[in-house]
């Protein structure tokens, strides 16, 4: 075991100066201990962990083929960002609010979403299968950084209320650019609002390098609006669990908003429609490859004598059957009514609404048998 903050070469500055972010897992599986960060963890607590880290890395892996199967119309992997959102989600207290993205699924997993919910929403049967009041998980977001917005006043709604809850809103390196973060930036800050502000710097906005938007660490951003900025190892994720703990209790506590950078990788493609090779060097993918979030939690676990290999066997095994269950249910998920999509965008009624519905059903109907 170490005692310090971990230092490690960026990608996208080989040859540099290096990197410094809170680390508490080396990749080797290496506990460290951090004078910030102390976190004390049982064994049940981290077996839990690797069984999340597993079982969201296959059903990943499942909607990704589903998609190229035709089964989703697009996916939004996140394949190497595991730990920044399973650390990050088990540090949220149960009145905390998410505000994801569209690739939050680990996030979405841990506050108990259905995960047929997250693929119907890729597949088209719905927009957000699942009730935001009860998993304390909002909808996806695809607009770039507008729920940065939302999960600020959100917050400002909490500390009005007096309650004790926070808000998180997570992001991509790209999304630090957009007018919306910056805006959110400066609210929260004023208002010194109960939210963390955690984006997940996989690299890549697409096909921009981070070095193109930023000539410093995002997480210094967050000085020039008065609140603190940390970067953290995202694929260490106990450091993840620990650095998003404490900015959750200095909101609760009163002390504002927190910038978390997950300094992490995207190791697939923006999403289903973008090919990754044809701007990204495979010598960079392959370092990443071996800073792998979920294998340096399973050699921990050994190293501890916490796990063996009939553990990690029946982890997976209990993986592939969630996998095998998924893939069912969103093979047979029916398709939704057609009417349905003016049924929400109002409270209440609505003329010009009515006369539309009125109008698209009688279009449909002027199809022979129905065939439209």
């Amino acid at each position: 075991m170490t005692v310090g903050t971990a230092r490690g070469d960026t990608p996208d500055a080989l040859g540099e100066s290096p990197t410094e972010f809170v680390q508490l897992l080396s990749p080797d599986g290496e506990r460290i201990e951090h004078p910030g960060y102390e976190l004390e963890l049982t064994a049940a607590e981290l077996t839990d962990i690797y069984r999340d880290l597993v079982t969201i890395r296959a059903m990943d892996t499942e909607a990704l083929a589903l998609a190229r199967q035709g089964e989703l119309a697009v996916w939004a992997s996140m394949h190497g960002q595991e730990a920044a959102q399973i650390g990050s989600a088990r540090a949220l207290a149960a009145g905390d609010m998410a505000f994801p993205t569209y690739r939050e699924h680990g996030v979405a997993w841990s506050r108990g979403v259905d995960p047929v919910s997250i693929l119907g929403h890729f597949r088209g049967a719905y927009h957000s299968g699942w009730d935001p009041l009860r998993s304390r998980v909002q909808a996806y977001s695809v607009v770039i950084g507008s729920h940065t917005l939302h999960a600020t006043g959100y917050a400002m709604g909490i500390q009005r209320d007096g309650t004790d809850d926070a808000a998180i809103a997570y992001f991509g390196d790209g999304a630090t650019s957009a007018g919306d973060v910056n805006e959110a930036f400066v609210f929260a800050a004023a208002h010194r609002a109960p939210v963390v502000f955690f984006c997940q710097n996989n690299q890549w906005a697409i096909s921009v390098p981070v070095d193109r938007q930023s000539t410093v660490p995002l997480h210094r951003r967050a000085e020039g609006f008065g609140f603190p900025g940390v970067r953290v190892d995202g694929n260490d994720v106990l450091a993840c669990l620990a650095v998003t703990r404490k900015a959750l209790a200095d909101a609760r506590a009163g002390r504002g908003p927190t910038l978390i950078e997950a300094f992490t990788y995207r190791m697939g493609g923006h999403t289903t429609t973008d090919d990754p090779t044809r701007y990204r060097p495979a010598a960079e993918t392959e370092e990443w490859r071996s800073r792998d979030p979920i294998e340096r939690v399973r050699r921990h676990l050994t190293a501890s004598g916490i796990a063996d290999r009939e553990f990690v066997e029946d982890v997976e095994s209990r993986a592939e059957a969630v996998v095998v269950d998924l893939r069912h249910r969103i093979r047979t998920l029916p398709d939704p009514d057609v009417a349905e999509i003016w049924e929400y965008a109002y409270a209440t009624g609505h003329p010009r609404v009515d006369t539309e519905r009125t109008e698209y059903a009688d279009y449909l109907e002027s199809f022979e048998d129905g065939q439209w």
